[in-house]
């Protein structure tokens, strides 16, 4: 008989830990590096769950908790926290995130300060540095929340 394959929490935190983001980002990295997942693969999911795992800090209630998930098929990397209501996701256009819009070069400093103020780039990256494969997701319970992100073999 085969075992299923065992969840592992990675990481906890809260909105109060100090590094937690580094912290986040050292546990991911050792577990993907204990599965020898390629350096390349490990750098895409450390950055795209690292934009996750902080907007589960800003905008949703902990304790937060990081989970590898591993499945038949796949590694699956989730950020749980304790708000139940679902992000709104913009529409995600065709190109790659950060490329340059024809409208605003060589605008000096100007332009420089609008580039730089932009907020809501990072779910872009996310669906990018994974090839769209990640989402949300409600517990069974729906008091959950859980950002994933499936890991490239």
């Amino acid at each position: 008989m085969r075992r299923r394959p065992t969840a592992e929490l990675l990481c906890t935190w809260t909105s109060c830990t100090p590094g937690a983001a580094a912290r986040v980002r050292t546990a991911l990295r050792h577990a993907l590096d204990r599965r020898r997942i390629p350096g390349e693969v490990i750098s895409d999911t450390v950055l795209a769950v690292s934009e996750l795992a902080a907007n589960a800090s800003e905008h949703a209630e902990g304790p937060y908790e990081l989970w590898l998930r591993p499945t038949a098929a796949e590694l699956i990397c989730e950020v749980h926290d304790r708000d139940p209501r679902m992000p709104d996701l913009p529409d995600f256009p065709a190109v790659t995130p950060f490329v340059p819009d024809p409208e605003h070069c060589g605008g000096g400093l100007e332009a420089l300060c609008a580039l730089m103020s932009e907020r809501g780039r990072g779910l872009q990256i996310v669906d990018h540095l994974t090839g769209g494969h990640w989402g949300y997701r409600l517990t069974r319970n729906g008091k959950k929340k859980i950002a994933w992100v499936t890991v490239g073999m």
